[in-house]
């Protein structure tokens, strides 16, 4: 039947907003399957199509629609015709409610799940967060009407998703950032009426890094980042320590004064790094939330930088309040590297076995593989948030630039739906494909448009006080800090593994081919955002979503639309980005073996993990699995079981249930009364808390332990040769 369509796909349709699109044929057919016309029905609609419109010049959405409406009609097909006008008025009425700023806040108010659990770091039993839900709804039924119809339409059928629609692009305001700290504490900034100066010691550089990250926060709507922390904030503990040193020299014996002063500047650090956890976990955001933050730290090698490291795990590993809970923020990033701390011998090899034990209780830090992100993203760099990376840059003289810049939006496509609609055909898959990349530049180029109509006064902050990294008058333009592939905007992409089990069968991840047309289609979307970028001189990147709320919400567009399809819209939840089957059980090496191909491709956005059991008495296996992973990926996070019951205990894996998550000992299940710590994407959080969607809950139910006993019986091997080799290098003394 698609046969006969070809003959329409050289005529341009425009549709009802004025845009004019190709004529795409699968549509026409999935149409009318849905109407369940046995063949020859179907050949009389379609061979009236192209007798009608086959020389026409133009065609128009109402002229199809009309037409078929007409020849159901006249071909004693009335109940079909029927069915096809109340689907058409159904995807209008949805266009309809969308955008009724009423309806979207009666849906808030009758405490509808899709609403108010959407983002998991957001209680919305507290009032500010309640008042940032229901300027969100109204932002959201504005906002479609703001975005082109074609763009609209798309994200409200389930093909593609704008990301954060509750404040984009109502109003212009960028996604993430990693924060220039280093340029705005060194030469000052102002938040309202205050004028904040250079720090003249560490506790203040974190206290007014807090209130930074608290103001840039409410000021975007995405995370935002402090690269090489240690190295950062060394200054100014060294102005601490020259004090403690001054004071020092006044009352201490001479052989005791440096011994002295390094113990007073310890414990100022040690205080700091305490009080910028407590203060992040603490802080309200304008939206209702507590900041999205990550810290990097792990390259310095100076006595201060080593003694920033060692506080920042060891708060970590003592937890948060009387009952030493897990932070959830910030999210901590270590960087490893060869030759500094991977291996004994290395002289920081002490601070990684501390970010061992660390991981092993809070899951925190994930791991930055130091030259393997040089060879992906261009340039080392912490994420921006959870796993936006920027891509490596040099400013007009040469200069390397990774702090101050930032991440104007992302928009994803769902992988599945094109999958599904192409029914095994790999020709309309890739037919289907290009469709798609239209709606998806067409939406990214307006994000780019929309993003620079804002003014540097409207966020004095990022734009005149130095978080952007420049420092723009009130009459300047924003693009200045996004033009030249300074910034970035993002393709984001979901459901690899769905898209291959509808090609390939549910137990593909070992079947060559299905592995290189997995490829195959990630390579297709960077090499799109190549050249977008390159007609357009913004940086369009490749992103492997974190789809928090959207592993849910395209699932259930998608099991509406096509039914109930075993390991596909039947788990009820999507498979974020690149990532291996959760249900599946393959070892941490098979895992990321398997995972390792995608970022290269996919260098806007990515992270690896793996499920481990409890591994607080197994750190070594967790070791051996860095170990081998620092030469195959850039960005590695530790899932693993670290919750805690204060009615019985019992500390390890809560079960999942349909109401949450429950002690195995007793049954408790009260977010008071204990302490519930998952990886929702990119970030932990806490579901007892702050509870999440339907479809993320099921997905973390659903997730299967990489690391079974026997490996951690090889990783007890694996440590003691490790150790025997450590014997031999400190006789033989530290390697170059």
């Amino acid at each position: 039947m698609i046969t006969k369509l070809q003959k329409l796909v050289s005529i341009p349709v425009e549709k009802r907003s004025g845009t004019v699109t190709n004529f795409y044929p699968y549509k026409i057919e999935f149409v009318l399957d849905q109407l369940q016309l046995n063949s020859q029905q179907k050949d009389i609609v379609i061979s009236e199509l192209v007798s009608r419109f086959a020389d026409l010049k133009l065609l128009t959405t109402t002229q199809i629609h009309g037409l078929i409406f007409r020849v159901l009609n006249d071909n004693d097909m009335e109940e079909q015709a029927e069915t096809y006008e109340r689907y058409f008025q159904a995807d209008q009425d949805k266009f309809s409610r969308a955008t009724n700023v009423q309806l979207n806040i009666e849906r808030l108010f009758n405490r509808n799940e899709d609403v108010v659990h959407e983002n998991a770091n957001k209680d919305s039993n507290i009032f500010n967060t309640q008042r940032d839900l229901e300027a969100g709804v109204a932002s959201r039924a504005m906002g479609l009407k703001m975005l082109p119809e074609l763009v609209a339409k798309a994200h409200l059928r389930g093909d593609i998703h704008w990301h954060d629609l509750d404040y984009s692009p109502v109003t212009p305001e960028t996604n993430c950032c990693l924060i220039d700290f280093d340029e705005m504490l060194s030469n000052g900034f102002k938040i309202g009426n205050a004028w904040v100066s250079s720090p003249r010691s560490i506790q203040t550089a974190t206290a007014q890094m807090s209130q930074i990250i608290a103001n840039v926060a409410s000021l975007q709507y995405g995370g935002c980042s402090a690269n090489r922390i240690d190295q950062l904030l060394a200054p100014y503990a060294e102005i601490n320590y020259q004090k403690h040193l001054k004071d020092a020299r006044k009352w201490i014996a001479e052989d005791k004064q440096v011994e002295f002063a390094q113990e007073k500047t310890r414990k100022d650090i040690y205080d700091a790094m305490q009080a910028l956890e407590y203060e992040i976990n603490t802080l309200y955001s304008s939206q209702g939330q507590t900041p999205f933050t990550t810290i990097n730290f792990g390259l310095g090698t100076s006595w201060i930088e080593r003694a920033i490291q060692k506080s920042i795990l060891e708060i970590r590993i003592k937890g948060l309040g009387k009952e030493h809970r897990t932070a959830i923020f910030p999210k901590l990033t270590f960087t490893i590297k060869r030759g500094l701390n991977l291996n004994p011998g290395d002289p920081n090899y002490d601070i990684k076995t501390l970010a061992l034990e660390c991981s092993t209780k809070r899951m925190y830090p994930d791991l930055l593989m130091y030259d393997k992100i040089k060879e992906i993203t261009g340039s080392f760099k912490t994420p921006m948030g959870c796993r936006s990376f920027l891509q490596g840059w040099k400013d007009e003289n040469g200069k390397e630039v990774n702090s101050g810049r930032m991440n104007l939006g992302v928009v994803t496509v769902n992988l599945p739906r094109i999958a599904l609609e192409s029914q095994g055909n790999s020709d309309l898959f890739w037919e289907i494909f290009e469709e798609k990349m239209q709606i998806c530049h067409t939406a990214l180029a307006y994000r780019i448009e929309r993003t620079k109509q804002a003014k540097p006064e409207n966020a004095p902050l990022l734009y005149m006080y130095g978080a952007f990294g420049k420092r723009l008058k009130k009459t300047d333009s924003i693009d200045e800090l996004f033009k030249n592939e300074r910034a970035t905007v993002s393709l984001g992409y979901i459901g690899l593994y769905e898209v291959c089990t509808a090609f390939f069968g549910d137990k593909w991840e070992n079947n060559q081919a299905a592995h290189d047309f997995a490829e195959k289609i990630v390579k297709a979307l960077h090499d799109k955002c190549s050249q977008w970028a390159k007609e357009s001189g913004y940086h369009y990147s490749l992103y492997s979503t974190p789809a928090e709320s959207l592993t849910d919400t395209f699932c259930r567009d998608d099991l509406e639309k096509f039914g109930s399809i075993p390991n596909i819209t039947e788990k009820e939840y999507y498979t974020n980005s690149f990532h291996y089957d959760v249900r599946k059980h393959p070892n941490p090496f098979e895992k990321l073996t398997f995972e390792e191909v995608f970022p290269k491709y996919a260098s806007g956005g990515f992270i690896h993990y793996c499920e481990y059991p409890n591994l607080r008495q197994n750190p070594k296996a967790l070791e051996a699995v860095w170990d081998w992973a620092y030469d195959h990926v850039g960005y590695l996070g530790t899932n693993t079981s670290i919750d805690q019951c204060f009615k019985c205990g019992f500390k390890g894996e809560f079960n999942a249930t349909a109401r949450g998550f429950v002690c195995p000992e007793c049954g408790n299940h009260d977010p008071q009364f204990c302490d519930v710590v998952k990886r929702t994407c990119g970030y932990l959080g806490n579901p007892q808390q702050r509870p999440m969607i339907h479809g993320r809950h099921v997905e973390i139910a659903s997730r299967r332990k990489n690391m079974t006993s026997e490996m951690i019986k090889h990783a007890a091997k694996y440590e003691r040769a490790k150790q025997s080799d450590s014997q031999r290098m400190v006789k033989q003394g530290p390697q170059s």
